[in-house]
């Protein structure tokens, strides 16, 4: 790394998460170079990232933008879609990445592995983030709520720090299998069941209740089969906790005609369940009817 006052980061997919937090990196004095389509990067280079946020305020900072790596960084942020993740790792050479830190903030846990055999040379950390935001247009991010909670595994310590001086509520945390399975075992009962229904997450605790509750106990089944500690009862409590018009960004881009995460966030539960003899009879239902659905 270089000085602990000012990393090299780069931030690929700056659509809403991406957008968000290397905005708030950028403010904080850390130099942000985003890595986008060629359109994208040169509006940022141009005119920055604008932020309306709920928690930060309103502001404009700026960026480099960028369609490709071209230069030695000391992290690397992945912050695309699942489904876009391949195709987006052509703007990441491993030759120039070289030795960098990279931290995939994406939902599922297959990823891991695939990062860490395109870069061997790279130092693979897991990390995960909650928090609501869009990219309502290209530079432009929405921030709602004040959740914004990074969580990362051991070896990105600069990055946690960094983040957290620039506003984040962040916290490292040992266990990688752990912190990816926590987040999965929430997001895949909520993703999949409002995805399924077409419907924010009220309606669906009102009228699919025992499937949503079905699935919190299968996928929490895996979690510990992966070697999670997950507690369903707790995963239940949480779901019932929050606000009715919640809605997954599965259901979102379900909704919108676009590709849906169901491969990395459903698909990943199933395989894990099979590896490990687990039955998980909803889920396996709900994420083959998802599958099923004309693309």
């Amino acid at each position: 790394m270089t000085s602990a006052e000012q990393l090299r980061i780069a931030v690929l997919g700056p659509g809403g998460v991406g957008g968000l937090l290397a905005a708030l990196l950028a403010r904080s004095g850390q130099a942000v170079t985003c890595l986008a389509r060629p359109d994208t990067a040169a509006h940022l280079d141009r005119a920055g990232l604008s932020v309306t946020s709920d928690r930060f305020g309103e502001f404009t900072t700026p960026v480099r933008g960028a369609d490709a790596l071209d230069e030695p960084v000391d992290v690397l942020l992945v912050t695309t879609k699942a489904t876009s993740l391949d195709a987006a790792l052509d703007r990441v050479p491993a030759d120039v990445l070289g030795a960098a830190v990279v931290v995939p903030l994406l939902n599922g846990v297959e990823h891991m592995a695939a990062l860490r055999e395109r870069y061997p040379a790279a130092r693979v950390v897991a990390g995960t983030i909650r928090v609501a935001a869009s990219r309502p247009a290209p530079g432009a991010v929405r921030h709602e709520g004040a959740l914004c909670a990074v969580e990362l595994a051991p070896g990105a310590e600069p990055l946690a720090d960094a983040l957290a001086a620039a506003g984040a509520d962040v916290a490292v945390r040992p266990d990688e299998v752990g912190l990816l399975w926590d987040k999965l075992a929430f997001l895949a009962p909520m993703a999949l069941l409002t995805t399924q229904a077409g419907a924010p997450l009220g309606p669906v605790r009102d009228e699919r209740g025992e499937d949503l509750a079905a699935v919190i106990e299968e996928v929490a089944a895996v979690a510990r089969a992966e070697g999670a500690a997950a507690d369903a009862a707790a995963t239940r409590e949480f779901a019932w906790s929050l606000p009715d018009g919640m809605r997954s960004s599965m259901q979102r881009d379900a909704e919108a005609g676009n590709p849906t995460e169901v491969e990395a966030i459903g698909g990943a539960v199933l395989r894990a369940a099979d590896r490990h003899g687990v039955d998980v009879p909803v889920t396996r239902r709900i994420v083959e009817e998802l599958r099923a659905r004309p693309a």
